[in-house]
């Protein structure tokens, strides 16, 4: 009933039913991925008022699964290109500095699930470009932030003491950011 397009390889038609509605996916050495296509493959339509809801799984060895909706395929609307790149663990996806006495970096094997729902529950995503377009937007200011931030920084033996003034160390602005900037990786919609 479907089927999955990944740039320069062969259609993936093999899709496993882990329930009535659901069905899985992989995606072997998924690393280099930026867009997928699903789409029906014409032999078997979907029931009428039904529709799939598709999602993304990137591998987290520390956590279960984590299912990050794409968008939909239909009857009326038969395939998708969805992309893939922004919402990759960028920190997960290995260091090749570990390719040093032959040992290789870690392979990623990502999952597409197809959830088969009534048409009026699955919605379309954000397009990917307004995602990134909002995780640029958010590491800009951050960025700017943190600039604006160490123009003001003085060593402690260079300060006058002031009573008035508030200080905050520096080290808690940069966890902060570390963590805001990390968070906005996993979930670019987090800070809604």
């Amino acid at each position: 009933m479907f089927g999955l397009i990944v740039s320069g390889r062969l259609v993936q038609t093999e899709f496993q039913q882990i329930s009535e509605t659901q069905l899985v996916t992989t995606i072997p050495d998924a690393d280099n991925i930026n867009h997928i296509v699903v789409f029906l493959t014409g032999v078997v339509p979907f029931p009428e008022g039904m529709a799939g809801q598709v999602y993304f799984s990137w591998p987290d060895p520390t956590a279960p699964p984590n299912w990050i909706p794409l968008g939909y395929i239909s009857n009326q609307k038969p395939s998708a290109i969805f992309k893939l790149s922004g919402i990759k663990r960028l920190h997960e996806m290995g260091d090749y500095s570990n390719m040093m006495f032959g040992m290789s970096h870690i392979v990623h094997n990502a999952q597409i699930g197809i959830s088969i729902e009534p048409i009026t529950n699955v919605h379309d995503i954000p397009s990917p470009n307004n995602l990134e377009s909002n995780v640029t937007f958010a590491q800009k200011m951050l960025e700017n932030f943190m600039n604006y931030i160490l123009s003001y920084t003085v060593n402690q033996g260079n300060m006058v003491p002031d009573p008035t003034v508030t200080y905050v160390p520096l080290s808690t602005v940069q966890n902060w950011y570390v963590n805001f900037e990390r968070r906005l990786q996993q979930n670019p919609n987090f800070w809604k």
